[in-house]
């Protein structure tokens, strides 16, 4: 069993890319001849339809194969240059298409709705026309909505401009390690010092980081009050009350859910104060800082496992999604949709990615630890979702919101661990375990919920007219570590500057989707291992609908209801329980 990806399924070789390209970009030159005619006839209508979508398919199969390879050797120019090039290409196409949204919504719905009867081969696109007719109050003419494009594509780089200032441009000095040996310190190595078991490299690492992001607060300061105000301007443009409404609106998201998120969330918050309780407890410890909540409370357990264990492991584990699940999840292994290889210059981290022409492809970076596993689990959810989607569902339908992304991915990982769990008969490794699914309940949905209250709050305040100054927004936030951390954890003055490294700040409303996500993925994987009726099933029809239901009703089909209590208060009860469960074992 290979642990490469094999990518000549969307091109053949590098010179099939260019062939492919140069095929899209005189393509491309017949869109114009579409404009002020989508709408003369239903014919002429469809085909404008069936263009686009061969385009768009193709355009989808060449970015993969760029993007992947780009990734798998980061220094490869070739793959450089033809990201640059695609970059552009979707650049020019942007602006080429921005008379297509308004052409259409200048007719009424029901206008397509008849067409449909001339030529019923237009209901295969009824779905997606009836999307764009939804937006259609809040949509500008020709001339406004090429402007509105060209704004948008400047409002993006206060993301860009806080990357480099926090990745390349602050030099964060050096801190001595475990060993009592100077390192240097930087943004990316960060999470190993803070998380390190030696309290005195947990607060050097803290303090020297955010000594430097301080000495830079004005900067980040104007920099994230940059993105509220463009966000918030951009919602009023378009005819919304708030960059939020205008955010849950575009992925049709009612606003109770992000409410009801903060609202049980912080109810239940009394429940999981207990980890840090306990793991105060545990580590010893007279005074527990923030920077003490990320330490690990056991030792790493240092089992290895082969590639080859590995999918055994996973496929055993994910068993209980039924015989049809693991005979397709299998492809994955089989077929070589997966790049586990570890790579010299291979970008870091794991994805997955997907052509609807060909099948999801894979890349992480397998070195055999247990973390490792889970991760190949995880991506392998992205995968089967991906999988199931295209399976049964039009190009068109195929593309499931950003809301329920995370929902298969964490079904997986959740299982797995639990499947580790309830497998060892190792005391330790069951302690280390329990540990890393708390602080995963800890990093995903109170993190996040706290993340999504603090990026709700500044963009209220802009939009009430107060200044965000430097002041402003680092006091609301640590005023939200005081609530989401508790009593039993000293708030260092520090923390409150953590605000300007976050990079979800500087863009969209996006972070509450990380908690609503695991919060359904908690429920729908504990209904699957206690084999409540129905759950299987359900979760398997969730998986194929892609966005043929909006997202929330989605999550309804796999038994889930955001916009209820009770989903939250199961959730964290199993948390409670697995507390306890920590203790115990300590005990």
């Amino acid at each position: 069993m290979q642990d490469t990806v094999d990518l000549t399924e969307l091109c053949k070789s590098n010179e099939d890319f260019i062939k492919r390209l140069n095929k899209i970009k005189n393509a491309i030159k017949k869109i114009k001849s579409y404009e002020g005619h989508l709408f003369d006839s239903a014919d002429k209508l469809l085909e404008y339809l069936e263009f686009d979508t061969k385009l768009s398919m193709e355009i989808e199969r060449i970015y993969v194969y760029a993007h992947v390879n780009g990734d798998l050797d980061l220094t490869d120019e070739t793959f450089q240059d033809y990201n640059g090039r695609l970059s552009e290409l979707m650049n020019q196409m942007g602006e080429i298409c921005s008379f297509v949204l308004p052409e259409i919504l200048a007719h009424d719905y029901q206008e397509f709705l008849t067409f449909c009867k001339q030529n019923p081969k237009l209901n295969k696109y009824k779905r997606m026309i009836k999307d764009l007719y939804r937006a259609k109050k809040f949509t500008k003419n020709k001339e406004e909505e090429a402007l509105i494009s060209i704004l948008t594509s400047s409002y993006g780089k206060p993301e860009d401009i806080s990357e480099l200032l926090i990745n390349t441009d602050i030099d964060y000095g050096n801190i001595k390690d475990e060993n009592n040996q100077e390192v240097h310190l930087t943004n990316s190595n960060y999470s190993t010092y803070i998380e390190s078991n030696d309290p005195r490299v947990r607060k050097e690492a803290f303090e020297a980081l955010y000594a430097q992001i301080k000495a830079h607060e004005n900067t980040f300061a104007s920099i994230l009050a940059t993105e509220v105000l463009n966000n918030n301007k951009i919602a009023k443009i378009r005819g919304f009350k708030s960059a939020r409404e205008l955010s849950l609106y575009h992925n049709n998201i009612n606003n109770k859910i992000y409410d009801s998120l903060i609202e049980n969330v912080s109810n239940n918050l009394p429940r999981f104060l207990k980890y840090f309780k306990l793991k105060k407890d545990i580590l010893g410890l007279k005074e527990f800082h923030t920077y003490d909540t990320y330490a690990s409370i056991t030792k790493e357990y240092d089992s290895k496992y082969t590639y080859e264990e590995a999918k055994e492991i996973i496929l055993k584990a994910l068993s209980v999604l039924g015989k049809d699940y693991i005979n397709d999840l299998s492809q994955a292994f089989a077929n070589n949709w997966i790049d586990a290889k570890i790579r010299d210059k291979k970008r870091s981290g794991a994805y997955c990615t997907c052509a609807y022409a060909t099948h999801p492809y894979v890349v992480s970076s397998y070195e055999g630890k247990l973390e490792d596993i889970s991760t190949l689990a995880h991506e392998l959810g992205h995968a089967m979702h991906y999988y199931y989607a295209q399976k049964n569902n039009t190009y068109q339908d195929y593309g499931y919101s950003i809301f329920v992304a995370e929902v298969a991915s964490q079904v997986n990982e959740i299982i797995l661990m639990d499947y580790f769990y309830n497998n060892s008969n190792n005391k330790e490794e069951k302690k280390y375990i329990l540990d890393n699914i708390l602080k995963k309940f800890k990093s995903t949905i109170i993190r996040q919920t706290m993340f999504a209250e603090f990026e709700d709050e500044i963009h209220k305040l802009d939009n009430k007219g107060i200044t965000l100054t430097k002041n402003v927004l680092t006091n609301t936030y640590y005023k939200l570590n005081q609530k989401y951390f508790g009593k039993d954890v000293i708030i260092d003055d520090d923390i409150k500057y953590e605000c300007f490294r976050i990079p979800h700040f500087y863009y969209n409303f996006y972070v509450y989707q990380y908690a609503t996500g695991y919060t359904a993925a908690m429920k729908i994987a504990m209904d699957i291992i206690a084999g409540k009726k129905g759950a299987l099933e359900n979760y398997l029809k969730f998986l194929k609908l892609g966005c043929t239901k909006n997202p929330c009703a989605s999550l309804k089909v796999a038994g889930v209801d955001m916009t209820k209590s009770d989903i939250y208060n199961e959730v964290f009860h199993v948390l409670e329980q697995e507390i306890d469960e920590l203790r115990r074992l300590y005990e």
